[in-house]
């Protein structure tokens, strides 16, 4: 069955995609929840020129997400969190990223960050998808919260 996604759809695809999944997913989840619609020929005619329309605007997002990868990689985003020896009491999500970036100047929302959870002091990396062609690796340091 074949699909033109409405909006970004997690391991699927990226709005206005057309994609091809199994009957049952599509009827019974994508196109009622609105995520979806049929891919019907007019449909995709009408998708074909709206995207047309769309790339001049696309482009400038396309180079403002850029403008703000390159600020992301200039930042050096280290956490502090309660730990004892090496393992921490509690762990690092992307929530305590995006708060961090958010108080270093860089408000990114945390369902764009992919890090995992992190349980141990350390250096990691998360990957950040500021557009669907611009992804950035930011490197972030996790510290023990020193006593007083």
């Amino acid at each position: 069955m074949e699909l033109i996604l409405k909006q970004d759809v997690q391991n699927l695809g990226f709005k206005d995609d057309v994609v091809t999944v199994k009957a049952g997913y599509g009827r019974n989840f994508l196109i009622p929840q609105g995520f979806a619609q049929m891919a019907t020929p007019s449909a995709k005619k009408v998708l074909a020129e709206n995207l047309k329309q769309r790339a001049f605007k696309e482009q400038k997002i396309v180079n403002e997400a850029k403008a703000t990868a390159e600020a992301l990689k200039a930042l050096e985003i280290k956490l502090t969190a309660k730990a004892g020896g090496e393992k921490l009491f509690g762990s690092v999500t992307n929530a305590d990223i995006a708060e961090a970036l958010e108080k270093a100047g860089q408000p990114i929302d945390r369902k764009f960050i992919t890090s995992g959870i992190v349980k141990r002091t350390g250096k990691y990396s998360a990957s950040i998808r500021l557009h669907r062609d611009v992804i950035v690796d930011l490197p972030y340091e996790i510290v023990a919260e020193q006593e007083k």
